[in-house]
């Protein structure tokens, strides 16, 4: 696996242009710390020829106390640059993550089905953070000390031509050999970061569902998978750390073999008279220094295996494009809306291609009305909710909301105008006015408290230890499934909806707050279009219509009174038998 250089500077220029005054600030730490590396030991130098060549003394305290200025001024410049690196990454890192969570959120539910939370935290997190190096410290150890390095060979080769290129070939072997071995790296380091994905993509799932484990006696096996995960880590994990030791056992060497390079030339050339003292100790010297930029490049290159395995990855998921088409066509009506489907078939991803979810189905309800969908589990009633949300787009025939086709819809006005409830509620850990308002700080209390008063919620407010400011924890604690449902009802509420979808709204109430739900109901569906889905058949008495599903095919669809009126149809048999399939 490789990835053009073009890639990174792409990468790089896109999160570094908007702060560029703080690459400025860096860019004149980094080069200043670098400069006064080079001067420092010139200064050394002569202090040492002075001395041995019994020169001018009162020269000497001066060279001492300009080496000491400057040795001071290369810590305060190169603690400026990690300052301002530091900087730039974080800000850097934190703008991709943006971008990542928001490519995240637009793409389909297939995809989201497909991954878990876990894999995606790390993807947006966990490969992001590896980038954080990338922005700072690799401009800083990489670019930086390339720039070092080139600066103490060309002062080398003023110094001395013999000694410039001998070190200068050094220098080459060095980087090549280091290069050369950083390449069959990447693909362990890849592995391991998707394995890592994999890792806590699992982890969250079994958390998140620890109480269905611990009471149906599943713990041994959620150890097992998790043993077999670490079982398969652990050799990734070693043969990438043997490719990076690879790396830091030939930095040795190579090290190793420019000092005794280093001292036999200095020796050599100190004895023909061809330098003094002073400078085969600025040979020496050099090629200790030398040594630093060639240690911190290898260094940064060994955490670029894990970077490009990153970048990889980041790349990989914002390649993947949505497959709902976006559109800014056709506008919804704000009022009660027209639903249609028309010859619809549809089939979920990595489905059969010879089985349908829904089979040919079409119907007509009319703005106002209400619609009660009954049918076994798995009939395709929630598969309807999805697609007037257009979560997924049908592969044939035609839905449409008032006179305009869904799929030629702004995706955002669409759900702007749809609302749906569900029996699983999703709840933030947060103030029931922000789970109410999804964080719109635009929404003032007045409003919600008159949508409370308008679904008849108000006394379930008053009931809440500190009504809108009650901090709800995770996972809905503090709220009951019913208060839960209470407030999705006027989540959807203050969206107002043209056409509102209640899947299985009430399917886990007690009477009581039942009661309530359906009181609250009545005011939501208010002068607006409406679904119910359900397996009960006493939730759909406020229905007009009904339509029943079998293996995604319509089996009957009609006037609600008409076809109780039938005594032959499958609606009027159910209700006299009181008997449907429970979810």
């Amino acid at each position: 696996m490789q990835i053009p250089l073009q890639q990174y500077g792409a990468l790089l220029a896109n999160y570094l242009k908007p702060q560029w005054g703080a690459v400025v600030g860096l860019t004149i730490a980094l080069l200043t710390s670098i400069a006064l590396q080079i001067i420092n030991p010139q200064i050394l130098s002569y202090f040492i020829d002075t001395i041995f060549t019994g020169g001018e003394a009162q020269s000497l305290p001066w060279a001492a106390l300009a080496f000491s200025a400057i040795a001071l001024l290369t810590q305060v410049f190169s603690l400026s640059a990690t300052y301002w690196g530091e900087t730039v990454a974080w800000t850097a890192t934190n703008a991709l993550r943006s971008d990542l969570v928001a490519h995240c959120l637009q793409l389909d539910l297939s995809f989201h089905k497909a991954h878990t939370p876990g894999e995606l935290l790390e993807r947006v997190d966990g490969d992001v953070n590896a980038l954080s190096r990338f922005f700072s410290q690799l401009v800083i150890h990489v670019f930086g000390n390339g720039i070092l390095l080139i600066g103490i060979l060309v002062v080398l080769w003023f110094e001395n031509p013999f000694a410039g290129m001998s070190l200068t070939l050094f220098a080459g072997v060095a980087l090549s050999v280091l290069l050369g071995l950083r390449s069959g790296a990447i693909a362990p380091w890849a592995e391991y970061r998707q394995i890592s994905a994999e890792f806590y993509g699992t982890l969250g799932e079994q958390i998140a569902g620890r109480e269905d484990i611990c009471a149906n006696g599943a713990v041994p096996y959620v150890m097992y998978r998790f043993y077999a995960l670490l079982q398969h880590w652990l050799p990734v994990y070693h043969q990438a750390r043997f490719a990076s030791t690879v790396l830091w056992f030939s930095s040795v060497g190579l090290f190793t073999l420019g000092n005794a390079i280093a001292l036999t030339l200095s020796a050599y050339l100190w004895q023909q008279n061809a330098i003094t003292i002073g400078t085969a100790y600025l040979i020496f010297h050099y090629t200790n220094l030398l040594s630093q930029p060639i240690e911190r490049i290898r260094e940064e290159l060994e955490q670029l295996q894990q970077v490009e395995a990153s970048i990889y990855r980041i790349r990989e998921l914002l390649s993947i494009q949505p497959r709902l088409k976006q559109s800014v066509g056709v506008p919804l009506p704000s009022t009660a809306c027209a639903v249609t489907f028309e010859n619809v078939y549809f089939r979920y991803q990595g489905q059969n291609p010879d089985e349908w979810t829904l089979h040919n189905v079409s119907f007509s309800l009319p703005p106002g009305q209400v619609l009660g969908i009954l049918g076994r589990t798995g009939s395709g009633k929630s598969t309807i909710a999805r697609l007037l949300l257009r979560f997924y787009d049908i592969q044939s025939g035609e839905i449409r909301l008032g006179e305009g086709a869904i799929a030629k819809t702004c995706l955002s006005q669409l759900r702007q105008r749809v609302g749906l409830v569900t029996q699983d509620v999703q709840l933030f850990q947060a103030s029931v006015r922000d789970n109410l308002t999804f964080f719109d700080p635009h929404i003032s209390d007045t409003v919600i408290l008159e949508a409370m008063e308008t679904l008849l919620l108000s006394p379930w407010l008053k009931s809440l230890p500190n009504g809108l400011n009650t901090q709800l924890g995770a996972e809905s604690s503090g709220l009951s499934a019913g208060q839960a449902q209470l407030l999705a009802l006027v989540r959807v509420f203050l969206k107002n909806p043209s056409l509102v979808i209640l899947d299985e709204a009430s399917s886990r109430l007690d009477p009581q707050t039942e009661a309530l739900l359906e009181r609250a109901i009545d005011r939501l569906l208010s002068n607006r279009t409406g679904i119910i889905i359900a397996h009960r058949l006493q939730t759909l008495k406020r229905a007009d219509r009904i339509l029943i599903l079998e293996q995604g095919k319509v089996v009957e669809y009609g006037d609600r009174q008409t076809l109780l009126s039938q005594s032959q149809s499958q609606f009027a048999q159910l209700l006299n038998a009181q008997t449907i399939e429970h979810p």
